[in-house]
């Protein structure tokens, strides 16, 4: 199994890339990460983020660590992207993006990728309004593309997100997005799914499961993201958390089912900025244990370098 972490445990804790790099390889035993913006901003000045990337670069390479791909975090994400009412606001996101591929490059990443934009609930409630955006949406994500490929990347990732005035948020719409640009793109364009957004329950029922999304669509699958959750909040726990809900190994059988062992799988945990540094290490720490287990199916009693 494809399995790494999303280095959103480090923001605000452990910025400096040799000391997440050997936190990542000594203490959690991992070789493989994607790295998050929200680390280094693709909107800094180039010559000084050319310089801060370096440093990841070399920090990863120093400790044997592959940086499979770079995703948006939470700061990008409060945003309205490429579906802002304003036309100015969604030339902004496109030239934010184009930022985001270039740093992916300058990091040796070969993806990057996030959510994509959120409508406003004024254009969401007409009709004609929301084909206007998901048309200039598709043509955003055809010029990123471009850009992307000009940059040196492999793929660009596309978040599905749990709510309604994002794209996409269903199956349905997921595979009309894929179908809509198909022919369009410089490079192919995935998808993410997140077992937390999949399994949201007050969106998609109770009785939404994971194997909806890998047999619907599971070909335009690129990543996912793992977390721990109670399928009522978007909860980004980790393991062990009594409030969690989510069957790790139950999941590796049906990624394994359906042919997707090898979509890279990244452990994604959010925490509060004012949870201890110490009880970060131990979460983290225990939560890649249970995924290395569960989802990889390795036999350890502790994390140890792969």
């Amino acid at each position: 199994m494809n399995f790494g972490i999303n280095l959103s445990f480090a923001v605000k804790r452990w910025p400096e890339p040799s000391v997440w790099a050997k936190l990542v390889r000594e203490t959690l035993g991992l070789s493989q990460v994607q790295f998050t913006y929200d680390l280094l901003d693709p909107w800094s000045p180039e010559p000084m983020r050319r310089t801060m990337a370096a440093e990841v670069r070399q920090a990863a390479q120093d400790f044997g660590i592959i940086i499979e791909s770079a995703f948006s975090g939470l700061a990008n994400y409060c945003y309205d992207g490429l579906l802002h009412p304003d036309p100015n606001g969604r030339r902004i996101s496109v030239e934010w993006w184009r930022r985001a591929l270039d740093l992916a490059a300058e990091l040796g990443a070969e993806a990057s990728g996030g959510p994509i934009g959120a409508m406003s609930v004024m254009a969401a409630a007409n009709a004609e309004r929301r084909r206007q955006l998901y048309e200039g949406l598709l043509d955003s994500i055809e010029e990123l593309s471009r850009y992307a490929a000009t940059a040196g990347l492999k793929r660009l990732l596309v978040e599905c997100t749990p709510l309604v005035r994002e794209v996409p948020y269903t199956v349905q719409q997921a595979n009309q997005f894929m179908s809509d640009l198909k022919g369009r793109c410089q490079v192919p364009v995935l998808l993410l799914v997140d077992v937390g957004h999949a399994l949201y329950q007050p969106l998609y029922g109770p009785n939404a499961r994971m194997v909806q999304w890998l047999s619907g669509v599971g070909q335009h699958i690129g990543a996912f993201h793992l977390q721990n959750t109670d399928f009522q909040s978007d909860s980004h726990w980790g393991w062990p958390d009594s409030r969690g809900l989510f069957d790790v190994a139950g999941f590796a059988k049906e990624v394994r089912d359906a042919g997707l062992e090898s979509v890279p799988a990244h452990l994604e945990i959010i925490y509060p900025f004012e949870l201890s540094d110490e009880k970060v290490v131990t979460s983290i720490t225990t939560s890649v244990l249970h995924c290395r287990q569960a989802y990889c199916g390795e036999r350890l009693e502790k994390a140890q370098p792969v």
